[in-house]
């Protein structure tokens, strides 16, 4: 009896140690990431059986387990990756925004300040300073266009950059997570119990992934984490991983995209609309609604200005009595053809009527009989059998064969800005005069000064300046937007 009480005495002891130890360890862990409190649950001892009845043998500590539940680690992980896509969306367009904002840098005091000059031409045609004064004031419009188009165009190969480091990330949690489920069931099946801290880590990593990207998790029966991505793309499955791949676009080589390895061994490009949450779904995000449009219309508005300016220009006669010439240079739409084409088709795209001219990027699909054409903006269609087609002002042209399944990648106006430059330099070649020879003559001078206000784009709903502000509005808007939403993601998150 007396060995029984001693035994009894010592299983207590034990289990204090055991309670003592997990304390500290909680304590010695209260300030690492993703740790849970450990408790330890303690159970009578079997009984033994002494003929006269069952004598009990003391404590005995039966498991070691962690405070963690599995809903509410959900919840943190879905708040984790909302907050984050809203981060990283908001502080790449709040650089935009406050680009637009600066009155020394916007668009609106240079056009402005170039009307104004061309009104001083009308007011003394003859005055070769006024002329002069013009074309300083053009050139300044120029370089105004040029420098914000190099700003929208920094700010895409910002995101390239960010693209390509948020996908090493995924890849390196992906690989932690990986060995983490090895090391997580080997000590399962070799002790039969749950080993706390390699599960804390493996949360860990998984919130950690949400920072990244929407992650979802689906638990296996022997502990191991599957993880999808995106909609429903592997990234982890047991002990293997599918890492992603950060690759140059089929039909824009300066534009860096999401992609993976099929199981054929062919890299299969991840549409825009796959990711969603964490700092890549809201950089992709970010490009695919707001700095595409905001290239797309302050091209527009450069194309625009360019394109009529010069049809009044042409329409008038210069200081020598010739006709008047092209007064801007604009810059042509883009057409990528996909870089996994077969055929031999070539197309070439024209603005044909500034006036139709949309924002929005279009992409133009063969099935061997038909094509398609899609305004990525709203996913409208045009399908038709032959070219040249004429949709929102740009007139489509196509050469050579192409093959089914061939498509093409058209951006009208992202160029618009970068190429706007002056084409004359001599002062004297200012179109003011609407007759041949008639010195003093500002007809067409005024004619000129008056497309200030006239309604030229958006189907004659806008002018220059009012198709600029919409720019400046849609991109300030959003940036509250998210900045409103951004902080009640926080809220939440915290909560």
């Amino acid at each position: 009896m007396a060995t029984n009480i001693l035994s009894i005495g010592q299983s207590a002891l034990t289990a204090a140690q055991v309670g003592i130890s997990t304390t500290g360890h909680n304590i010695a862990n209260a300030s690492t990431p993703g740790y849970n409190r450990q408790v330890v649950v303690q159970g009578a001892a079997l009984a033994q059986n002494f003929g006269y009845g069952f004598l009990g043998q003391g404590t005995e500590v039966s498991s070691v387990q962690r405070i963690y539940n599995e809903y509410l680690g959900a919840q943190v992980q879905s708040a984790q990756t909302s907050k984050s896509g809203l981060d990283s969306y908001y502080a790449q367009i709040q650089q935009i925004d406050n680009m637009l904002a600066d009155p020394a840098a916007g668009l609106s005091p240079a056009i402005q300040d170039f009307f104004s000059s061309i009104q001083g031409v009308a007011t003394n045609p003859s005055s070769l300073p006024a002329r002069q004064t013009a074309l300083s004031s053009s050139e300044a419009l120029a370089a105004r266009f040029q420098g914000m188009a190099s700003r929208l165009d920094e700010t895409a190969r910002g995101i390239n950059s960010e693209v390509v480091s948020s996908v090493s990330v995924i890849n390196t949690y992906a690989d932690q997570i990986a060995t983490l489920n090895d090391a997580i069931s080997k000590a399962q099946r070799a002790t039969g119990q749950e080993p706390n801290d390699l599960l804390d880590q493996r949360d860990q990593l998984v919130t950690d992934l949400n920072k990244e990207i929407k992650a979802t998790v689906v638990k296996q029966g022997d502990g191991g984490y599957n993880v999808f991505i995106g909609n429903g793309q592997p990234l982890v499955v047991g002990t293997k991983t599918s890492p992603l791949i950060a690759t140059a676009s089929p039909t824009d080589p300066e534009k860096v995209e999401v992609a993976y390895k099929a199981s054929n061994g062919d890299t299969v490009i991840v549409g825009e609309s796959g990711f969603v949450g964490g700092k890549l779904g809201g950089l992709i995000q970010f490009r695919a609604e707001s700095l595409t449009a905001a290239q797309n219309a302050l091209g527009r508005v450069a194309i625009g200005l360019a394109s009529t300016f010069n049809a009044q220009s042409q329409a008038g006669f210069d200081l020598n009595g010739a006709a008047g010439g092209a007064y801007f240079t604009v810059g042509a739409p883009v057409v990528g053809a996909n870089g996994t084409n077969t055929g031999s088709g070539t197309l070439t795209a024209t603005i044909g009527n500034v006036n139709a001219l949309t924002t929005s990027d279009y992409q133009l699909q063969y099935d061997g009989s038909n094509y398609t054409l899609t305004r990525l903006s709203d996913n409208s269609t045009t399908t038709f059998a032959s070219f040249p087609q004429t949709v929102d002002g740009v007139t489509l042209s196509l050469s050579g064969t192409p093959a089914a399944g061939d498509n093409f990648r058209i951006r009208p106006t992202v160029a618009g800005a970068s190429g706007f430059s002056v084409a004359i330099t001599d002062p004297a070649k200012i179109a003011a005069a609407g007759t041949a020879g008639a010195i003093g003559d500002n007809t067409n001078a005024l004619a000129l000064a008056a497309l200030q206000t006239a309604n030229t784009l958006a189907n004659g709903t806008a002018t220059y300046l009012g198709a600029y502000g919409q720019m400046v509005s849609a991109v300030g808007n959003k940036t509250r937007e998210l900045e409103v939403t951004s902080n009640a993601a926080g809220n939440l998150l915290d909560q």
